[in-house]
């Protein structure tokens, strides 16, 4: 039997420390940081990481909103997404994830793409 995606991300370990990075990233990048300015980043890392084990085959410990009600009224736009999509790659390269992960992990979010950009 194969291993989830969230066991090959490293279980709940390995998934928080890509999403701290994600974020990290995000608040480090100019087309990204504005949207961090006033966040409470614990609590955003938080949700990244319960969001991404929820989503990839790990314990259901997601607790926050769906994606289309998180970004409802942010209007964000599309160099800000594909932003976020080079920030969680370059995470997930220094968390030394496999190609094979890697591409799974951007395939699902950007088919998040239409529940994010310009709602």
């Amino acid at each position: 039997m194969s291993q989830s995606l969230f066991e090959r991300l490293g279980g709940i370990a390995g998934i928080t420390n890509i999403a701290n990075d994600l974020i990290d990233n995000d608040v480090a990048n100019k087309a990204t940081a504005p949207r961090f300015a006033n966040s409470d980043i614990p609590k955003m890392k938080n949700a990244a990481a319960t969001f991404i084990i929820s989503g990839t085959g790990g314990p259901n410990v997601y607790k926050g909103k769906d994606v289309l009600s998180a970004h409802k009224g942010m209007n964000i736009s599309p160099v800000e997404f594909m932003a976020t999509l080079d920030n969680a790659l370059a995470a997930l390269k220094k968390n030394n994830i496999g190609q094979r992960e890697q591409e799974e992990v951007l395939y699902i979010l950007y088919s998040m793409r239409s529940q994010v950009v310009l709602v």
